[in-house]
């Protein structure tokens, strides 16, 4: 395995991004090469460690031990009179092919942010030895690794998984009522659960909750609107463009690193400006007043709460994004003030206003990028309206598709007036170009409004572009953790089910945390998916007396795993100890 270094022109710089290459000889002497991980931009030191690793898996040294059995056409030694077993190798079997590395990982992950220990103590074995808190585990876990309805774990996952082996439980961690029973239980205890985690942040990376980022989302369901006037399934704005459909609001805040500190589940018709108020104090009730500053976009602080932040004691510090109208109104008082680069690429103005400040900023790489997207779409517009005017359509037709068009392309739409005859099935088109003007002066500039008078203008720049860590956590959480589809027909279980999401969130960026020193294009799924080639596997030794001798073995780790191993510095556990049936008896499966 070797480094491959890419190079590439993005904004007028070079950028170097690195990925781990292996080479594979194949028939006919042919050599083909096997990208192994992608690393992504990665400084010297970081370069360094990759290098040295690779180098030592790379020479071929390793050596794993074979146990010695005992054939059956050999008598046994007479040191090993007594406990010597004499197996038919012929008669060898492999059993249960099961996926084993990434459901250790994860419950490496789960054991390093102490969830074992909480649980333990809050979800004690119930009379007849059901263990929830190995059941919440296992729920957890599957969330993170490969998530889907808890029918699929019950039925098919957990068989192909090696959580029993690991939990040193069986088929009984997912017997089906169980599992839904188990989710009845957790709830309760998410308040303790929220302390506990931002507590373990602080001991494993030093983790700061002095910077708050807050942002709402929606999850909608496929069903009808429930009967109960207090089930919070409801209509509302729809993140995910369905606004057919019911659903719920998730407020979630983190820390710039991602690390979540609470979430609260909200009625689907519940306002962002509504929900500020209470999560203020929340935070404080649970973990007392302190100087905090909180970031949001536009849209969820009013000023009556913002006044409130300035008039506590002590007094609550806001940094939020203002509406483009804003922009508008102040631009004249903006236009005289000079422009003060705060970084390479990124230029800001400060226009003080009691009682705030308003910071407007530019940054040229996102002027660039904004303006591609825009002309990208504005091609495709003026494309596509150019198709139609050329078709012969009825009225009804002409106007579908020109929705159509308006819904895949509504931001360069507002750029084209378009003007529809009354009668005919015909229409006219034409740029607007005052409104692209006013755009073109607009894109990559951003205006924020903040109480923080004495913070450096980069230090707050850079605050308010960390919110796409949050939106970054809401993908994660609906894509990688499989948020959606939601099965669940009772309030209670819809909001356990995302309590369990939650939870393979923490893993997820408790994996991210400490892969970011390593490489920063190197991304928890890519190691989940790496760790998911060790299997377990059951292999059956027939022996001399009528008994089975059964050994469970995951597979050696390949090189690439093993430099995973090597940089998170993990080490594997013992391989599981050998079992005998008795006489007669068929192995237990």
């Amino acid at each position: 395995m070797y480094l491959r270094r890419n190079r590439r022109i993005k904004d007028g710089k070079e950028h170097f991004y690195w990925n781990i290459v292996e080479s594979k000889r194949c028939a006919g002497g042919k050599v083909v090469q096997r990208q192994v991980l992608y690393l992504g931009e990665i400084n010297d030191s970081q370069r360094a460690a990759w290098c040295r690793v690779i180098e030592a898996f790379d020479e071929g040294t390793q050596q794993s031990t074979q146990l010695a059995l005992f054939p059956a056409d050999r008598a046994i030694p007479d040191h090993a009179q007594g406990y010597g077993i004499q197996v038919r190798l012929d008669g060898m079997e492999l059993h249960r092919p099961r996926q084993w590395g990434a459901c250790w990982l994860a419950c490496v992950l789960y054991e390093q942010l102490g969830l074992d220990e909480f649980w333990s103590r809050r979800l004690p074995d119930s009379r007849e030895g059901t263990s929830w808190r190995d059941i919440l585990q296992t729920l957890v876990c599957y969330r993170l690794i490969d998530p889907g309805s808890e029918w699929r774990l019950h039925r098919l996952w957990f068989e192909q998984s090696a959580m029993a082996d690991l939990l040193g439980g069986d088929y009984g961690l997912v017997e089906k009522n169980a599992l839904y029973r188990c989710l009845d239980k957790v709830l309760p205890h998410k308040r303790e659960l929220f302390s506990h985690l931002q507590q373990r942040w602080q001991d494993l990376f030093g983790a700061r909750f002095d910077v708050l980022l807050y942002d709402l989302t929606s999850t909608y369901f496929e069903s009808d609107p429930p009967a109960d006037e207090a089930d919070k399934r409801r209509h509302g704005y729809s993140r995910d463009k369905r606004s057919d459909c019911v659903q719920v609001v998730i407020a979630l805040i983190v820390t710039p690193e991602g690390f979540p500190l609470a979430y609260e589940v909200l009625p689907g018709n519940t306002a962002d400006n509504k929900t500020l108020r209470g999560f203020l104090h929340k935070i404080e009730a649970q973990y007392g007043k302190a100087e905090r500053i909180w970031v949001m976009d536009r849209g969820i602080p009013t000023e009556e709460v913002l006044a409130e932040m300035r008039q506590a004691d002590p007094p609550v510090s806001y940094l939020v994004g203002t509406p483009k109208g804003r922009l508008g109104k102040l631009e004249q008082a903006l236009l005289g003030l000079p422009w003060h680069e705060v970084r390479d690429g990124v230029e800001v103005k400060l226009l003080p206003q009691d009682p705030d400040l308003y910071v407007l900023a530019q940054s040229r790489s996102r002027i660039h990028k904004e303006r591609a997207m825009r002309r990208r779409q504005l091609k495709w517009l003026w494309e596509r309206l150019a198709q139609i005017a050329a078709m012969r359509l009825k009225r009804e037709e002409l106007l579908m598709k020109l929705g159509a068009a308006r819904a895949k392309a509504p931001a360069a739409w507002r750029l084209v007036d378009v003007a529809i005859d009354p009668q005919a099935a015909t229409f006219s088109y034409q740029l607007n170009r005052r409104k692209l003007r006013q755009v073109r002066r607009r894109e990559g500039r951003y205006l924020l409004r903040t109480n923080l008078s004495g913070k450096d203008p980069a230090q707050l720049w850079q605050f308010y572009i960390q919110l796409v860590e949050i939106e970054a956590a809401f993908k994660t959480l609906k894509d990688d953790l499989g948020l959606r589809q939601i099965y669940h027909q009772l309030e209670q279980r819809i909001e356990a089910h995302i309590f369990v999401a939650f939870l393979a969130y923490c893993l997820h960026v408790t994996l991210r945390a400490r892969l970011r020193p390593l490489a920063g294009g190197l991304t928890p799924r890519a190691v989940l998916d790496k760790f998911a080639g060790i299997q377990m596997l059951d292999v059956h030794f027939p022996t001399t007396d009528g008994r089975t001798l059964v050994l469970s073995r995951y597979t050696e780790p390949i090189a690439d795993q093993r430099v995973l191993l090597d940089q998170l510095n993990l080490m594997l556990p013992p391989q599981p100890l050998p079992r005998i049936t008795p006489a007669g008896h068929a192995p237990r499966m």
